[in-house]
């Protein structure tokens, strides 16, 4: 694993040696844009628009622009200053419940190893952190990036998650068309209670798959192959009209039995002698009577005709 950054963290005046290393990797496949006409790819040039020439980094510095069109610059040095002190080190704020953090607040998992002769400290922190079940609230600035982070346990190891400050997160109220005072109704509620409770299961991460990222690759290697492509069109989607019968056909999709009431079973039935089926409804009057549906009435008319 590639070091992202080294320091260490800090708890009251204990000072723990770490590295830090990326818990996770992008597994989005890389394209690059492609002139159509010769098949080269395209460019991007750092070019300033009033003086039309392109620039190099050396001739680059950051910029705010405090009102429209205007700017007020910083050099590298200066930036590099303001986050001198909090480069090099996770300073542990408070200790919490983890399940006091919405995941919301999560950005990016690093994991921490110790450093140098850190392993001892590293291992209590580790240990006294686990036995007491909190997570730690740090600050911690990486690349110049200053964020919040959350400290805890995993297996052996400590990991950091980045979180996002208070002032971060968007308030609900500004997500637009949210429904108010609308009635649940309860059959549906129901059904859709069930439907949840058919497909819970314990989180197995394992299960599940990047559907698009294997089809984009299978595509790739059909062209490298130079195989002829033939997409199938895609089907319409249609709108659900009738809420309760698209529960219930998820509901029998997921699990076609439903532990549910199955009532009064019938058995088939088969033809008897009239003497053995006399004999064995007086003999067994407790059991259930089959009612046969009564005889239709035929006329006087179809009465002769059948006699004749």
């Amino acid at each position: 694993m590639h070091t992202v950054w080294k320091g260490a963290i800090s708890f009251g005046l204990v000072h723990v040696p770490v590295k830090m290393f990326s818990a996770t990797e992008d597994k989005d496949i890389s394209m690059k844009y492609i002139h159509k006409k010769c098949g080269s790819p395209i460019s991007y040039v750092r070019r300033c628009p009033t003086c039309d020439v392109d620039i190099n980094w050396e001739e680059i510095s950051k910029g705010y622009e405090y009102e429209k069109g205007k700017y007020v610059l910083f050099e590298k040095e200066e930036l590099e200053q303001l986050s001198a002190q909090t480069q090099k080190s996770i300073t542990i704020l408070d200790f919490v419940d983890l399940e006091e953090i919405d995941p919301i607040y999560f950005q990016k998992t690093y994991y921490l190893a110790p450093d140098q002769a850190g392993s001892n400290a590293y291992l209590l922190l580790l240990e006294a952190m686990r036995q007491s079940g909190k997570i730690g609230i740090a600050k911690i600035a990486i690349r110049s990036k200053s964020s919040l982070a959350a400290i805890r346990v995993m297996e052996g190891c400590l990991a950091v998650e980045t979180i996002f400050y208070p002032d971060e997160i968007r308030p609900i109220s500004q997500v637009p068309n949210l429904p108010e005072g609308v009635a649940v109704n309860d059959k549906e509620l129901t059904m859709a209670k069930l439907l949840i409770e058919q497909l819970s299961t314990p989180f197995q991460p394992e299960k599940y798959t990047d559907d698009y990222r294997d089809s984009l690759l299978n595509l790739i290697e059909q062209k490298v192959a130079g195989e002829e492509i033939s997409l199938a069109p895609t089907k319409p989607e249609t709108n659900v009209i009738d809420l309760m019968a698209a529960l219930q056909a998820s509901i029998e999709a997921v699990k076609p039995v439903i532990a549910t009431d199955p009532g009064p079973t019938t058995k088939k039935r088969t033809r008897k002698p009239a003497a053995t089926k006399a004999k064995e409804t007086s003999n067994n009057s407790s059991e259930a009577t089959i009612v046969s549906k009564p005889k239709r009435k035929t006329s006087s008319k179809a009465t002769k005709k059948t006699i004749s």
